[in-house]
């Protein structure tokens, strides 16, 4: 398609002429001073590849007229520069496109077209684990551990580095994939040589991983997405997508003292949630930008994914080359940045008019006060003050409801020469973690400040409290220690344990025996409390009833307090060495002298000095050997098998079929999160996965995790639906993998279930409430379920991620009338499910509905393919499925 509303024009840097595709005959005939940030990101993607037959002019002219004053429902194709990965999604991903060569090679095309077109950057930050803390030392053997728990994934990873173009690796040990991202990976704007002429554009992307959008903080667009749309976009496949609504969110004023960046994203979060914004982009614009450091401005970006947003973007400005220059990029690039920025009319000044936006909220950044967030959900935002109190009725409800249940108030335990009380509420772990508040130097100094202070009011940690610290990249340790911190959080046990996402993503490692012992024998409510940014039941560790997310300051205090139970604005944390009380503002630093330390050691030397080395990895890493075939040559590993998702694949599109006669094998409520549904977290010994492990010979001690085995489809299929705190109504009063298998009514595991089904020739359907598939963009939480058999999923609704990506494998998203739910039709789970062939641009359905007496109803429910290209992917039986097609068609 060609359009006469694509211009190019050039810009100077240095001594050479950029071109760059320009706004100029769009202007001409459009406002586009209305548009907002994001839509001119998108308008310059389309006109970039208005030669390409995803694009049409109607894309191009629906975007330039911005009609905020309808509900958008023009799908556009979105090209990303770049996609960026994680080792958990990201060694299935290249698992696939590994068995991809395979499959194409057998219809008989070359293995080579199976390659990544866009630069692909993968980070191995998901595999540390805290099995060493609060001794010198704890970071050497935690990744020596992680070395050789993962040598086979490691090994694979360093094969897909060497076969296929545009794939980098950076080696365990170096940080958190969002972290280096923001502070070495990210371009802002792209400058890139095709057919011999040099050309600029925006820095974009998708990510396998939900906080991608951490990048957003950077004034770039990019959101996380399943595996498999990562690998289709990896393939050159477009991002299909509405046209989104905007939600301009305006920033006034600035925080108060004492009032940290951590505080400020909670209340957003919680703010975003109750207004809803799911499926939207959030656009922060306003006065108060001045007072937010990029770090600022990331960390709130970061949980998009937490109060619901596609992603939480803010503009280019001074304030975005200041961070540049900051992390060592070089000064010929940050021209350019800025140059493009102003040429293209995407720049931010002060005075910059506020665009149009489909909804508006404005906020007052002096309204912020301290927070937690918890016991389980990111956006249940707490005042610091309410947490105890909080707590307390938590836990009264948590008794009502396990009524038959006999619990212990307190219970004596022996660790480490010490002998204490381990008491309902207690926090036995406190860790600073996560790629969302390390990535921001003055929670990370103020971390270091109170944990100063309170060494010299003579406090310790609780000998209880399971301590940890995991930075996001190397860097931050550097300032830390050049900033004489380290020192003082090391004395209070929060020594370096691994460069990753430890204890966030639930590589938190197993309690003290003693500690897990008690928890276990008399059903301790006990807690953890974190920097990180998600707190899902049974994320943090199994035996963990409740998890506060925090800002690293206070994770110090409450380790020093060592119970939820403790008010921290009006307890004392404990007695000084004076004898007498210390309460948290005793200890909590000044604003000026944390600006003052984060001026002095967070330099521009330590990025480039940190940076220099980073995909070379360690002698660990430098040792592993790798194969140099163009094919894998899939030798025997527990970690990484052929899928068996092209098994008996033709070149044409197979023929629809209807669901008929399906049983139902999950029924779950409201905001079902793929922490429920995606495998994570330690495998245990009675598990089906766990069973499987024993059966290979690998002792439970060598389980390692269901990340690190994602590369395994047998590990993952029997992982799935396996959270120890899903709740099944197909098995009333049980938690963790059961179901009912109705043709005996037998109570099995949900795997076993699922493969007795299998031999019956049986489909399974999944229902489901509100907001199912809540949570991390992970494509085993689609994967598992199709290989479990599940055709379709009905639900009363479904986060953006966790729907797409159940199109992408082929199951078939239904949602019930607005208004209507499972129970509203009775449905019990134990009826049998029809739903006749879809055609696309079928909108609704009717399901049938078979009751065990006999008697059948239909429901009307809503097919959730929302655009022509989800129904491609569907119809091919998944998304990979239809780039296969598309490369043997070639």
């Amino acid at each position: 398609m060609t359009t006469s509303l694509k211009d190019t024009c050039e810009i100077l840097t240095g001594s050479q002429a950029v071109k760059m595709v320009s706004f100029k005959k769009v202007a001409e005939q459009y406002d586009l001073s209305r548009l907002p940030y994001a839509a001119k990101i998108l308008l310059e993607n389309l006109l970039r590849h208005a030669d390409q037959n995803f694009v049409s002019e109607e894309d191009i002219i629906r975007i330039a007229e911005w009609n905020v004053d309808e509900a958008p429902t023009q799908e556009i194709a979105f090209v990303p520069a770049r996609v960026i990965l994680q080792d958990f999604t990201g060694v299935p991903a290249i698992v696939d496109l590994a068995a991809m060569r395979d499959a194409i090679a057998k219809l008989g095309g070359s293995p080579e077209q199976i390659n990544p077109l866009s630069p692909c950057e993968l980070v191995i930050d998901h595999s540390v684990m805290v099995d060493y803390f609060a001794i010198a030392g704890a970071l050497q053997k935690n990744t020596r551990i992680e070395v050789q728990r993962n040598r086979e994934r490691y090994q694979f990873l360093k094969w897909g580095q060497q076969a296929f173009q545009n794939l980098h690796v950076v080696p365990p040990g170096r940080g958190i994939v969002h972290q280096v991202n923001l502070e070495y990976l990210a371009r802002c704007v792209f400058d890139t040589e095709i057919d011999g002429e040099r050309w600029a554009y925006p820095d974009t992307l998708v990510g396998t991983d939900s906080h991608t959008t951490m990048i957003n903080g950077l004034g770039i667009l990019g959101w996380g997405v399943g595996g498999i749309e990562a690998e289709a976009a990896m393939l050159g496949q477009p991002v299909t997508m509405l046209i989104p609504k905007v939600v301009g969110f305006r920033l006034d004023g600035q925080l108060q003292p004492g009032v940290t960046a951590t505080d400020l994203v909670l209340t957003i979060t919680e703010r975003l949630r109750e207004h809803g914004v799911v499926g939207k982009f959030v656009e922060f614009y306003g006065s108060g930008l001045q007072h937010l450091s990029t770090a600022d401005r990331a960390t709130i970006a970061n949980m998009a994914p937490e109060y619901g947003a596609t992603c939480g973007i803010f503009p280019l400005d001074a304030e975005s080359l200041r961070y540049l220059e900051l992390t060592g990029r070089d000064a010929e690039h940050i021209d350019l940045v800025e140059q493009y920025a102003r040429t293209l009319g995407i720049w931010h000044d002060a005075d910059h008019p506020p665009a149009s936006y489909h909804e508006h909220i404005e906020f007052d950044l002096a309204s912020v006060r301290p927070s937690v967030a918890g016991p389980k959900r990111p956006q249940d935002r707490l005042l610091l003050e309410d947490v105890a109190g909080q707590f307390k009725q938590w836990m009264n409800t948590q008794k009502a409801a396990q009524r038959d249940q006999e619990t212990s108030a307190a219970t004596e335990v022996e660790y480490r020469d010490a002998k204490f009380t381990l008491q309902q509420g207690a926090v036995v772990i406190a860790a600073i973690t996560s790629c969302t508040n390390t990535s921001n130097p003055s929670v990370m100094i103020a971390a270091g400040l109170v944990a100063k202070k309170a060494r010299e009011k003579g406090l310790s940690c609780q000998p209880w409290v399971k301590t940890s610290f995991a930075p996001g990249s190397q860097v931050v340790s550097a300032y830390l220690q050049n900033a004489g911190l380290m020192d003082d959080l090391d004395a209070l046990g929060f020594h370096l344990v691994g460069y990753g996402c430890t204890t966030c993503i639930g590589n938190s490692g197993p309690l003290p025996e003693p500690v897990s012992e008690a928890v276990r024998r008399d059903k301790l409510a006990v807690c953890s409390v974190l920097s990180g940014n998600r707190n899902f039941e049974g994320r943090i560790h199994a035996e963990v009833a409740a998890n506060y997310l925090a800002s690293p300051p206070l994770v110090v205090a409450y380790a020093i307090a060592g119970n939820i139970n403790v008010d921290l604005t009006r307890d004392a944390l404990g007695t000084g060495s004076d004898g007498q009380p210390v309460y948290l503002r005793d200890i909590w630093p000044d604003d000026a002298e944390i600006r003052r330390l984060a001026e002095t050691f967070v330099a521009q030397n330590l990025f480039r000095e940190k940076y220099a080395d980073v995909f070379e990895g360690d002698e660990d890493w430098q040792a592993l050997s790798a194969a140099a075939d163009v094919v894998y040559d899939w030798p025997e590993s527990s970690y990484i098998k052929h899928p068996p998702f092209f098994e008996g694949m033709r070149k044409d599109v197979p023929e629809a079929e209807a669901v008929t006669a399906a049983r139902c094998l999950v029924k779950v409520g409201d905001s079902v999160t793929t922490d429920h549904i995606s495998p994570a977290g330690a495998i245990a010994e009675d598990s089906p996965a766990g069973q499987y492990l024993k059966s290979l010979g690998i002792s439970p001690a060598n389980f390692n995790s269901y990340g690190s085995r994602r590369g395994n489809h047998e590990v993952m299929m029997r992982g799935t639906f396996a959270n120890v705190r899903l709740r099944n109504q197909l098995a009333p009063g049980t938690e963790g993998s059961w179901t009912t298998y109705f043709p005996t009514g037998e109570r099995m595991s949900i795997f076993d279930a699922a493969m007795k089904y299998r031999e019956d020739q049986t489909p399974v359907v999944i229902l489901a409430g509100k907001e199912y598939g809540t949570g991390s963009s992970r494509d085993w939480a689609a994967k598992g379920p199709d290989l479990l058999g599940v055709k379709a999923v009905l639900a009363e609704s479904y986060e953006r991620i966790h729907r797409s990506n159940l199109i992408g494998m082929g199951i078939l998203p239904l949602q019930f009338k607005a208004g209507e739910n499972a129970d509203s039709h009775d449905l019990s789970g134990d009826e049998l499910f029809s739903v006749p062939v879809i055609k696309a641009g079928d909108r609704r359905v009717e399901v049938t509905v078979a009751e065990s007496a006999g008697a059948t109803k239909q429901i009307e429910m809503l097919i959730r393919i929302d655009t022509d290209i989800e129904f491609e992917y569907y119809a091919n039986g998944g998304i990979l499925q239809y780039v296969l097609r598309q490369r043997i068609g070639r």
